[in-house]
């Protein structure tokens, strides 16, 4: 008699699914076990970790050694040394004592001395009586330029002509000072006009509330070719 197995009985079937089932079981068992040791292991060395107890370390503090300066070398002593002198010695210097006091002939002599006058004196412009030139106004002292101005021959024949500005003081003894050229025209013109200024005789010195004092002058001399 055959035994007849039953289609829905046989197993072999079957055999692939249930080969896939026992080969994801076993993935997922090797899967579960490395976490599992992964995890244990990781947990050890925190709790390792944990136990190490770390001695903090102590850092000396050091300074740096100064050289300091030698002491200072002790002052000199200064010995005094007396000179002892016996009282029996003679001393040959005698203070001589005048009689100073005076008597109604006693004739006492003072000394004058004379004020100097002041280098730096106020110079004025205008003042109650202005300097006069021999006895009259600025036209007389316009009128001794022009008869003793010099033609400079260097401008003459270089045909140079024109008017040179001078200033002047006249101080507290009529004598003219401290002249300079203000605008000049050409060097050897401005030389002529100098000349012909500080050659002036002397002036009436101008006087400020009666007392007489330093007054400028600014003056034009002319230089034409004829």
């Amino acid at each position: 008699m055959e035994l007849k197995k039953s289609e829905k009985a046989n197993l072999e079937r079957k055999r692939g699914v249930f080969l896939q089932l026992g080969l994801i079981i076993s993935i997922s068992l090797i899967l579960i076990a490395f976490e599992w040791t992964s995890s244990a292991g990781k947990l050890s060395e925190l709790a390792d970790i944990d136990d190490v107890e770390y001695e903090e370390e102590v850092i000396p503090v050091t300074r740096e050694e100064q050289n300091q300066p030698p002491p200072p070398p002790p002052p000199p002593q200064v010995t005094e040394v007396l000179n002892i002198v016996e009282d029996d010695v003679e001393l040959e210097d005698e203070l001589e004592i005048e009689d100073m006091e005076a008597d109604t002939d006693t004739e006492i002599e003072f000394m004058e001395f004379e004020e100097e006058e002041e280098e730096e004196a106020e110079v004025f412009f205008i003042v109650e009586d202005m300097p006069t030139f021999m006895g009259g106004d600025q036209n007389e002292f316009r009128k001794y330029i022009q008869q003793n101005l010099k033609y400079p021959a260097v401008a003459a024949e270089n045909g140079i002509s024109g008017r040179v500005f001078v200033q002047f003081v006249v101080n507290q003894k009529g004598e003219v000072i401290n002249a300079k050229v203000v605008r000049g025209v050409d060097p050897s013109l401005d030389k002529e006009a100098l000349r012909v200024v500080m050659s002036s005789p002397k002036w009436t010195p101008g006087k400020q509330r009666g007392k007489p004092v330093r007054v400028a002058f600014t003056f034009p001399i002319v230089f034409v070719l004829q």
